[in-house]
């Protein structure tokens, strides 16, 4: 199919979210965060005690969300409230980010309890932008319009976060005495390009497959839904199978992304050094990510997922014995070639096993799937912070869990919901 046909205004302004919301993602989750926590608000703690508070508290968000995203999708779909809970959660999350602008040094405490309900809001709101993804476009175009959103987060996200480098290097171009003077006015231009960027989204895109009757109040059909969604979810052989897999190996990549910039500052390397890195590693990550949803629609996506973790398991043993910034650019770039890929052609897979009846339900689970692995991954860095001074052990239990995770992948049977001819 043209992609003219494809890329509609109902798909631009979907794929917008990424753009916005990837501000959060890259600049405060992936930089900016760890990069202030550990320099700015950390007090007299050592760089353990930093990886092990951003470990537990990283934690705690996708734990809370955990709980919540079942819950939370029923709901929406009971109501057709998905725009509406979007919104919300969005508008809480760039607050909270805002809102980090204003901590003082060593103010950790208040950052760490900003940072928890800044991330709550990020993923939640990623419940009911996944599962708008069957709105917006035809199954057989799931592969393309998914990966569309995530190359957009890249771009967006890298191009916000090329401006905080700039405010970084040169703090006097804005008005600044100094780069430290810098973080505040990065954390309020995050929130405010957040929502700025969602109100497109809003005005744009209609829910469908939803507004499902309940007999009793929502909230009440929202708990019987979850329980029977995890029985129905165990009727779905390959939802079973790819949400096992994915679990695994997605747990290994959100943990790459999150420890990246500690990880970096642990050997040493310079902040700039380190901020340049993942802004390359996005702007690489849009042309990549596009290439990887055009490929995937002609070959298939579990062969475009394989490639991916192959390699994140180079790029950790390569890790392992890092030892200049100039290695540490070339993984950031191999990382930003698959990051986008993995992540977006997931989405399309689980959009196609799941039953187009329940989108906000079956995503629901789906994300509290991905908080799942997200708690895994910085509890094994806090753990491992704990037990160790050396960064370098917790990237061997990272191999692991993309291997296992391919081959569960292995075992899913994916509709043919592309085909040459589309």
């Amino acid at each position: 199919m043209p992609a003219s046909r494809i890329l509609n205004k109902k798909v631009i302004t979907w794929a917008l979210y990424d753009w916005a919301n990837s501000a959060f993602a890259l600049s405060v989750l992936a930089v900016l965060f760890p990069l202030v926590l550990g320099r700015y608000w950390a007090g007299e703690g050592s760089g353990a005690d930093t990886t092990a508070r951003l470990g537990w508290i990283t934690s705690a968000a996708s734990i809370i969300v955990l709980l919540t995203a079942p819950i939370l999708g029923t709901i929406a779909d009971t109501g057709g409230y998905r725009k509406r809970l979007l919104f919300v959660f969005a508008f809480v999350g760039a607050i909270a980010t805002a809102s980090l602008g204003f901590v003082g040094p060593g103010g950790w405490p208040l950052a760490l309890g900003l940072y928890l309900v800044a991330s709550i809001g990020y993923y939640s709101s990623i419940v009911f932008y996944d599962s708008l993804l069957i709105d917006v476009t035809e199954p057989r175009n799931y592969n393309v319009v998914s990966t569309l959103g995530f190359s957009a987060g890249y771009l967006g996200g890298a191009a916000l976060l090329a401006m905080h480098l700039w405010m970084l290097k040169s703090p006097q171009t804005f008005g600044l005495e100094s780069a430290t003077d810098a973080f505040g006015p990065a954390f309020v231009s995050v929130g405010v390009w957040w929502l700025v960027f969602l109100v497109p989204l809003l005005l744009c895109v209609k829910e469908k497959h939803s507004r499902i009757e309940v007999q009793s109040h929502p909230v009440r059909a929202a708990y019987r839904e979850l329980r029977s969604t995890i029985l129905e979810i165990s009727k779905y052989r390959n939802v079973t199978i790819f949400l096992g897999g994915y679990w695994l190996y997605i747990g290994g990549v959100f943990t790459v992304i999150f420890m990246a910039v500690n990880y970096g500052q642990r050997l040493g390397f310079d902040d700039n050094d380190l901020v340049l890195a993942l802004m390359i590693s996005n702007f690489v990550g849009f042309p990549a990510t596009i290439i990887y949803g055009a490929l995937a629609h002609r070959f298939g996506a579990k062969k475009g997922i394989y490639f991916a973790l192959l390699a994140y398991v180079g790029a950790c043993l390569w890790a392992i014995q890092m030892s200049s910034v100039r290695e540490f650019y070339v993984m950031a770039i191999i990382i930003g070639a698959v990051q986008g890929g993995v992540q977006g052609l997931s989405r399309s897979v689980y959009a196609a096993l799941i039953p187009a009846e329940q989108p906000g339900e079956f995503f629901g689970f789906y994300s509290m799937t991905t908080k799942f692995a997200h708690v895994l991954g910085p509890a094994m860095v806090a753990v491992a912070a704990t037990l160790s001074d050396d960064p370098k052990w917790v990237l061997l239990a990272l191999m692991p869990m993309f291997l296992a995770g391919a081959l569960l992948l292995a075992l899913v049977r994916v509709p043919p919901i592309n085909t040459a001819e589309s």
